[in-house]
C-alpha cells in the first residue's frame, strides 16, 4: 500500500516491482502534464490575440480556457508550495504610534514635512513612492531606530514588532539557512508547537541540504523565503513588511497575500506592487514629493481615483505648447497610417479552402468537443481516491490511453488553428 497525495495505492507484487511500475505511473504522469501545459500555453496565447470571428465557436474556447486555468491550479506539484503561518501575539495597545508634527532631512534634502499622523490597533496600512522618499525613514522613525529631527513620536503599550527590512540586514550572509532562522537551536516552537528547524524550513521549499547552505550562496528569492521563514517563528502584534514581494515565485507570493489579508495585528506595508496593495491594505500614506506626506483611504488605486499623483506624474503648466502641436500632428499622423493600413487589410479578398479543406474545418470544433470530452471523463476516473487501487496494469493503460488523447487534441488544435489561418488568407 502506498499514500500518494491523498491517494491510496494497493500493488500485488514485491517493493521492487511496485517501485517500477511507480516510476513508470509517474513519467506517464508527468508525460500528461506537459502535454496539458503546452496546450494550455498555446490557448494563452491565442487569448492575448483577441477574440474574432465566430463568436460562438470563439466563447466555448475562452469557456475552456477558464476550464483549463482552473484545472492547472489545482494540480498539486510534487515539489509542493511554500507553507507559512503568522502567529498572533497577545494584543497591543489602542494606540500602536502617534507622530506630533514630526519632521525630519538628510542635509539639504526634506524628507518629512512637519506631520500629525496616528496608527491604531488593527490599521492595515500601505507606504507609496518611489524609491528614495523617504518611507524606510519613515519606518525607522516610528520605531524609534531614528530621531527625528523636530516633533515626537509616543509609541503605544505591549508591542511586539516583526520587521521584514528590504536590505535584509537581518541574516548573516556568513551563516546556514538553518542557523539563521534557528539562532543556533535546532528545536523551535511556532503556534505554541515545537518543531525542528530543519522541517520547518521544508514549509519553506528548502530541502535538507539547502537548509544547511550559507546565505551568501542563495539566490534574491530564497533569501526573501529565509527572511520570511526567520520573521514568522517570531509572534507579534505590529508586523512591519518592506517590500517583502521582491523577488517572491507566484506561489509563495500567493501564499504571503492570503495570510497578511488574514493578519489580525497591525500592519505597516512598502510596495510597488499595486495589486498586492489594493488587496492587503485599507489606507495608504503617499510620499508625493518635496517631504509631502498625506493619508489616503483605501488602496493604491483609491489613491489614483483621489488625484493623488508622484512629481515625475504630474503635468508642469509650462510645458512648451509647440511641442504639444507637434505631438498631436504626428499622432494623427500615425493615426491615419494605421487606417490606411487597416483598409487594405479589409480590402484583401480571403483565401478560399478547397472542398475537402473546408469540410475538415467545419467538422473540427466538432472533433475537439469529442476529444475534450473523452478526456474530461478520462481525467474524473483517474482523479478517483480508489483508481490507483486497480489492477496495476489497468492504472497504466488508463494513463497511457489519457496522454494519447491528450495528444491527438493537441494535434487537432494546432490543425484547426493552421485551416483558421487559411481561411482568413
Amino acid at each position: 500500500m502506498s499514500l500518494d497525495r491523498g491517494n491510496l495505492i494497493s500493488f500485488s507484487g514485491n517493493i521492487t516491482a511496485f517501485l517500477a511500475f511507480k516510476e513508470k505511473m509517474l513519467e506517464e504522469e508527468e508525460r500528461a502534464n506537459a502535454l496539458f501545459d503546452k496546450r494550455l500555453a498555446e490557448e494563452e496565447v491565442w487569448i492575448r490575440q483577441g477574440i474574432k470571428a465566430r463568436r460562438t465557436r470563439n466563447e466555448g474556447r475562452v469557456r475552456a480556457l477558464k476550464a483549463l486555468r482552473e484545472e492547472r491550479s489545482e494540480r498539486i506539484n510534487r515539489q509542493g508550495n511554500a507553507k507559512m503561518a503568522i502567529e498572533t501575539k497577545d494584543k497591543s495597545g489602542k494606540l500602536v504610534a502617534e507622530f506630533t508634527q514630526v519632521g525630519h532631512s538628510f542635509e539639504d534634502k526634506v524628507i518629512l514635512q512637519p506631520m500629525d499622523f496616528v496608527v491604531n490597533r488593527g490599521d492595515r496600512i500601505g507606504l507609496i513612492g518611489p524609491n528614495g522618499c523617504g518611507k524606510s525613514t519613515f519606518l525607522k522613525i516610528l520605531l524609534g531606530d531614528l530621531e527625528p529631527e523636530m516633533g515626537s513620536v509616543r509609541q503605544g503599550t505591549k508591542l511586539n514588532v516583526a520587521y521584514f527590512d528590504q536590505l535584509r540586514e537581518q541574516l548573516d550572509p556568513e551563516q546556514t539557512v538553518a542557523e539563521n532562522v534557528g539562532e543556533g537551536k535546532d528545536i523551535i516552537e511556532i503556534n505554541g508547537q515545537n518543531k525542528h528547524v530543519i522541517g520547518y524550513l521544508g514549509d519553506f521549499l528548502f530541502p535538507p541540504e539547502r537548509a544547511r547552505t550559507p546565505v551568501k550562496a542563495l539566490s534574491g528569492g530564497e533569501r526573501n523565503r529565509v527572511l520570511l521563514a526567520k520573521l514568522f517563528t517570531r509572534p507579534a502584534n505590529l508586523l512591519i513588511m518592506d517590500e517583502p514581494t521582491n523577488d517572491l515565485d507566484v506561489e509563495t507570493l500567493e501564499l504571503l497575500e492570503e495570510l497578511l489579508m488574514n493578519y489580525e495585528g497591525t500592519l505597516l506595508l512598502v510596495s510597488h506592487d499595486r495589486a498586492f496593495l489594493d488587496n492587503v491594505v485599507t489606507s495608504v500614506i503617499a510620499f508625493e514629493g518635496e517631504g509631502r506626506v498625506k493619508e489616503y483611504v483605501g488602496g493604491y488605486q483609491d489613491w489614483i481615483r483621489q488625484g493623488g499623483k508622484f512629481p515625475t506624474e504630474s503635468t508642469s503648466q509650462t510645458d512648451n505648447v509647440a511641442s504639444k502641436k507637434e505631438k498631436a500632428k504626428a499622432d494623427a499622423k500615425k493615426t491615419e497610417e494605421t487606417n490606411q493600413s487597416t483598409t487594405a487589410a479589409q480590402a484583401k479578398p480571403k483565401a478560399k479552402l478547397s472542398y475537402k479543406l473546408q469540410r475538415e474545418f467545419d467538422d473540427m470544433p466538432a472533433t475537439i468537443a469529442k476529444l475534450e470530452s473523452d478526456i474530461a471523463a478520462l481525467h474524473a476516473t483517474t482523479s478517483a481516491p480508489e483508481f490507483y487501487t486497480g489492477e496495476a496494469d489497468h492504472v497504466q493503460k488508463t494513463l497511457a490511453k489519457l496522454a494519447h488523447k491528450e495528444e491527438e487534441l493537441e494535434t487537432a488544435m494546432e490543425r484547426w488553428l493552421e485551416l483558421e489561418e487559411m481561411q482568413n488568407g
